[in-house]
This record gives C-alpha cells, structure tokens and sequence, in this order.
C-alpha cells in the first residue's frame, strides 16, 4: 500500500532546513548536554528520529524551555556511558540500549513505530518504487539510489538489515535481500536521511514510519510480518539479528522507543509527562497503545505522579523527591 501525507513539498523542505539547522547547531556545541549555572531549561538528548517531532511537536507544548541534541540512539547511548553529556532527559529507539551500555534505575517504553520504504515521487527512481508490483524489484535491480543509517549507529540502521532479512522469507520469489541490496555507499546520518531527498542525493530510504508522515513524504506501508510494529509478530521478528562492532548481539524485536530521565527536577518531570505521553506523537505518525507508558525499574513517585497528572499525588511526591 502506498500512502501520502498531505503536507507540500515546500512547507516540508522548510521544515526540514530549519529542523536540520538546529540539530547540527546541537551537534556542533554540544548544547543539549552542557549545563550552566543560571540555565533553567531541559536537555533532551534523543533518537534521531525524534528531533522534528521534539522541535516542532513537543517544544511548543510546553511551558518550559527545551534544548534538544538528537543522533543515532547509539550513539546517544554511547555518549552518556561514556561522560560526553550530561542531559535531563535520554530518549532512545531501542528499549535494548537501556540494559547495556546506559543501565538506567527506571525508563518508560512510551511509543513505537514501523519500518517503511520512502520514495521521493519527483526522481526517476522514486517513481520505479512507486511503481513496482513489488517494492523490492527495483531495489535489486539498482535501479534506485537507496539511503539507509548505519547499523552501527543506530537502530533504524540494523532494523532496516531485519526488515529485509524478514522480506527475503516472506515473499516466496524473493532473493536474499539483506544479502543483495545493502551497500555502504547508501549510508547517511538518521537525522539527514530524508534530508537527502532535498539536495537529489537519494531515490528513496528506508524510514520509520513517522519520520516520512511529519516531512510529508510518500512511502510504502510494508506487511505488519516484516515491518516489527506488531506485536503478534515479536516471535518472528526475533529470529533476525544484527552483531555490534562491540561483539554485543541484537536480536530483532517490536520496536519500542524507551525515555529517562537522569537529572530529576520539577522541570524535567514536567517536560518528560509530555513527551512520553502527548497528542503530538500521533500528530508525527508514531505508533501508541493502551499499554503505554510502560515503566520498568524503580521508578520515583514524582514522574508517576507527574505523567498521571495528579496534583496531590505530585505534591507528597516532591516532598520526598530529589530534585
């Protein structure tokens, strides 16, 4: 199935340069995990597939300042383990990265998304994919200029190689396609990805979900049984898996994206409620269900408290809370 988010073209070029700007600028200095003296807004340092939703979702639903640096989860994840920034808030897309090498007290599984292929209907190879009886056809054949993250970066990179291992199996006339279609000249950064489109670098991309409906892009819906969005499919999903340059073994799972908050204060609570539990995710084309948000870890009453939005629950939690 094809489907197409009603946003121009233009709004979402614009958009695009002003999201991109602003993360390179946190990138550049770091921003989102400095701290100053006098500096009363939160850090979130997230997923790379978070930036637009934080920027132009979450930022503006808040009373509080937010300052956010995004990158493939990781690295996120490697930057905090190893000192290089200190934010309120870490969201990643891989729950998995919250066991090795963050090991958090608590975190929240609070949304989750779907693989999709991306196509760019202006570019001769975009319109193959549009085209295609089937979506992989014109992938093997090289007949389009495929972007892709790296899968040591980030986990849309290594959920890309089990959507296409999954593909191989499901489809009963296809080749072995995490075997035939990946090549690393199709690697870009997750937060530049469909940025690619702009610039005519790339045909079409494998995405999450969200990040082709909050740019207004066309993309391929992929079979639930490829796509690891659903749950009935978690036993399938695990029979893929990826291996680290750490030797540390992925294994292939429903994608969870998991937030923390390591520098707790009224403020961050605040901040951390909204973006766990806001309208603004279903606004970006992420993936909700009853269950979440779901904790794991000790979790201090203050953010239960402050997710449920229960003011005297909130405030015998803060008497007792660090902050």
């Amino acid at each position: 199935m094809h489907e197409t988010a009603g946003v121009p073209r233009r709004a979402f070029l614009s958009a695009v340069g002003a999201a991109g700007a602003a993360g390179l600028a946190g990138c550049v200095g770091g921003r989102a995990g400095a701290r100053g003296a006098d500096d009363d807004s939160v850090a979130i340092l997230a997923a790379g597939s978070f930036q637009h939703a934080l920027e132009t979702g979450l930022k503006p639903a808040v009373d509080v300042p937010i300052r956010v640096e995004a990158h493939g989860s990781a690295t996120v994840a490697r930057m905090v383990a190893e000192g290089q920034r200190d934010p309120d808030i870490v969201t990643v897309a891989d729950t998995a990265l919250f066991e090795d090498p963050l090991s958090p007290p608590w975190y929240a599984t609070f949304t989750s998304n779907a693989v999709v292929l991306a196509y760019n209907p202006e570019t001769a190879g975009g319109r193959r994919v549009a085209e295609a009886a089937r979506w992989y056809d014109p992938l093997v054949a090289g007949d389009v200029r495929l972007g892709r993250t790296d899968p040591d970066r980030d986990p849309l990179g290594y959920r890309t190689l089990f959507t296409l291992e999954l593909a191989g199996r499901h489809y009963d006339d296809a080749p072995a396609l995490r075997e035939v279609v990946p090549d690393r000249r199709q690697i870009y950064p997750e937060t530049a990805l469909l940025g690619e489109f702009e610039t005519g670098s790339i045909d079409a991309a494998f995405a999450y979900r969200n990040m082709a409906v909050e740019r207004g892009y066309d993309y391929v819906s992929l079979p639930d049984r490829i796509d690891l969005s659903d749950p009935a499919h978690a036993d399938r999903y695990a029979t893929v898996s990826y291996t680290l340059p750490s030797g540390r073994e992925i294994r292939g799972s429903l994608i969870a994206y998991g937030s923390t908050i390591r520098r707790p204060s009224e403020a961050a609570r605040s901040v951390f409620a909204a973006h766990t539990t806001g309208t603004y995710l279903d606004e970006s084309g992420f993936l909700r269900r009853d269950a979440f948000p779901r904790y794991e870890g000790d979790v201090p009453a203050a953010v239960r408290a402050a997710v449920s939005g229960d003011r005297s629950e909130q405030t015998a939690a803060d008497r007792t809370s660090p902050r």
